[in-house]
């Protein structure tokens, strides 16, 4: 009866463990506002000084100052199964809008849907110098 159940045990924990390894694994980043905390603040009334104190500090800040400041709140979720690469699942972005006098002036939303993929040009620039190929290379390391 012994090696039965260590047969058993053989083929069976190989697969659970298997399985429990190719299991999706979610990721939280960031921070994420409840919305009634975004209620408290009111455009035109809640100054950058209330909204930090309330929401805290954002995850980045508008680098635009002529333009008036504008607080950026991100959260992002991300799955990652097994060995492959993270997939994102969902975005959202606050965005907090102050006018001069630091005062709010818009609160926008933004979500997965509204952002848009930039194609990456893969080129690279020339240096100066000259192009080797292997062969002179290793030869040029000998003297």
């Amino acid at each position: 009866m012994s090696f039965r159940l260590a047969a058993v045990l053989s083929i069976l924990l190989p697969t659970v463990l298997l399985t429990a390894a190719c299991a999706p694994r979610q990721d939280y980043r960031g921070i994420t506002i409840e919305q009634e905390k975004l209620d408290l603040i009111k455009v035109g009334q809640s100054s950058e000084g209330q909204v930090n104190a309330l929401l805290g500090s954002p995850s980045t800040i508008s680098t635009f100052p002529d333009w008036g400041t504008v607080y950026y709140y991100i959260s992002s979720e991300t799955e990652t199964v097994a060995f492959l690469a993270p997939e994102l699942i969902d975005q959202q972005v606050l965005a907090i809008a102050f006018d001069k006098d630091s005062r709010v002036k818009d609160i926008k939303r933004y979500g997965l849907k509204d952002g848009k993929q930039i194609a990456f040009v893969d080129r690279e620039t020339p240096t100066r110098g000259k192009e080797m190929t292997v062969l002179e290379q290793l030869f040029g390391n000998l003297g």
